[in-house]
Parts: C-alpha cells; sequence; structure tokens
C-alpha cells in the first residue's frame, strides 16, 4: 500500500497565520514612522530586513487568536495593530522633531535661517543648526541603547496588550495628539538658553542704534550676532542632553500608556 500525503487543516494554521500577519502589522507600523528605525536614508530592503527579523523574533510573543485574519474582522484587527505601531513610532518622533525645531529657532535668531542642507530623512532642506541638534540627539539616543529600549517596550507591548484585542482607543488617540504640544515647549526648552542670549545681544545693537543712528547696523550686527550665536551655542550645547532626556522621559510614558502599561 502506498503512504497517504498528510493533509494539513487550514483551521490550524489560521490562528498561527493570524498571529503572523498581526505581528508584521505592528512591528511594520513602527518601522515606518520611528526616527532611528524608520529613517528615509536607510536603504528600503534594509527597513524591510529589519522589520521581518524583528517580527520572526517577537512572533512567539503573540498568542494565536480565533479570529479570522482573512475576514472583516482580521482586517480591521490588522488596521489597529499597523496603527498602534505607527502612534508608538510617532510619540518618539515628535521628540526628535521637538529638538529640531529648537535649532531651527537658534538659527533664526543668530541670522542663519537662510543657511540650509538638504535632509535625507525628510527629503527637504532644513537649516544647518536643525540638522545639527538632529545628529547630536540620534547618536545621543543610540549610546543610551534607545533603540534596544523600543525593541523592548515593543516586546511588551505583545504581553500586555496582544493582537487581537482593541489596540488603539478613542483617548490614546486623543492622548497622541495632545502630546502634540511638546513639540513645541521642547523646542522652547532646548532653543531657551541661546535665544535668551542673542535677545540681550539684539537689545544692545536697538541701543546702539538710538545713540548712533548713523552706524550701518546691518553690516557691523551680522558678524557679531553671528560669532557670540556661534559662542552661546557652543555653551548651550550642555543643556541639549537634559532637555531631550526630559522629552524622552515624557514619550515613553505616554508610549507605555498605548502599549498597555
Amino acid at each position: 500500500m502506498t503512504p497517504q500525503p498528510l493533509a494539513l487543516d487550514p483551521a490550524l494554521l489560521q490562528p498561527w497565520i493570524g498571529a503572523l500577519l498581526w505581528t508584521l502589522a505592528r512591528v511594520g507600523g513602527l518601522c515606518l514612522v520611528a526616527p532611528v528605525l524608520g529613517a528615509a536614508v536607510i536603504p528600503a530592503r534594509i527597513r524591510v530586513g529589519v522589520a521581518v527579523l524583528l517580527t520572526l523574533v517577537l512572533l512567539p510573543l503573540a498568542p494565536p487568536s480565533a479570529i479570522d485574519p482573512f475576514g472583516a474582522a482580521g482586517v480591521a484587527a490588522m488596521a489597529g495593530q499597523l496603527l498602534l505601531g505607527a502612534l508608538l513610532g510617532f510619540v518618539l518622533r515628535l521628540a526628535f522633531e521637538a529638538v529640531a525645531f529648537g535649532g531651527q529657532l537658534v538659527s533664526q535668531s543668530m541670522n542663519l535661517g537662510f543657511a540650509e542642507v538638504v535632509n535625507p530623512t525628510e527629503g527637504g532642506s532644513t537649516p544647518v543648526l536643525s540638522q545639527f541638534h538632529t545628529a547630536m540627539v540620534t547618536l545621543l539616543f543610540l549610546a543610551l541603547d534607545g533603540h534596544l529600549q523600543l525593541i523592548a517596550l515593543l516586546a511588551d507591548s505583545f504581553r500586555l496588550l496582544p493582537p487581537g484585542t482593541d489596540a488603539v482607543s478613542a483617548g490614546g488617540v486623543h492622548a497622541v495628539v495632545a502630546f502634540g504640544g511638546h513639540l513645541f515647549a521642547g523646542a522652547v526648552r532646548v532653543a531657551l538658553p541661546a535665544m535668551t542670549s542673542l535677545l540681550v545681544v539684539n537689545l544692545g545693537f536697538a541701543a546702539i542704534s538710538r545713540a548712533a543712528p548713523a552706524m550701518n547696523l546691518f553690516a557691523v550686527g551680522f558678524p557679531i550676532t553671528l560669532t557670540l550665536g556661534l559662542v552661546v551655542l557652543w555653551l548651550a550645547l550642555r543643556s541639549l542632553p537634559g532637555a531631550f532626556a526630559a522629552l524622552q522621559d515624557d514619550a515613553w510614558a505616554l508610549m507605555r500608556q498605548l502599549a498597555g502599561g
């Protein structure tokens, strides 16, 4: 008698296929928006490879679900997982954008708003000080193992908020929108030391213009403001790690809340 081939029951594979798709959706949403993992300067093949690798590593943490992954409920659950991962990455990106916005405020105060460079992560032109601040906080983020902390948070989210449950609530979306105010507050926190010093310099030039109206302040004030601005920027770099750490603490707290913690 010839042996009969083993037949795989699709009903047995359905829970595991759903767990794989929902894990890939959550990881993919994070890798699309997160500041380091989703940087546009990284080739698309590498980003896809990182997303697939993280999915395979985190897949054992996602329990199988009885929801049909190819039905309407399964598609809705997959969209929720994608939205959850995107919100986690977006909250962390806001902390980075706040620092970049602070650099833009400093550059405008020291008459460097016209000095722009190509930003490979955004695909456009940004002030040179914004790019400098972004590079500094990115190196600081990697040096403090922030990328590992992000992966650990993603792993905890599968334990606290497994796929198949309600991923994102209306309160979570409202909390993310409210966190957008940290973009402006964090930018002011980063740029406040340099902007305050440059404001005192501009007030001094205003007094000089009243005392000597014939003096050409545009020819005299530009090099002085630029030189003093660079000195103040160098001194203000000491406060940059503390300001970025405060932004990160608020971002991590909200991300843990979104992840079910």
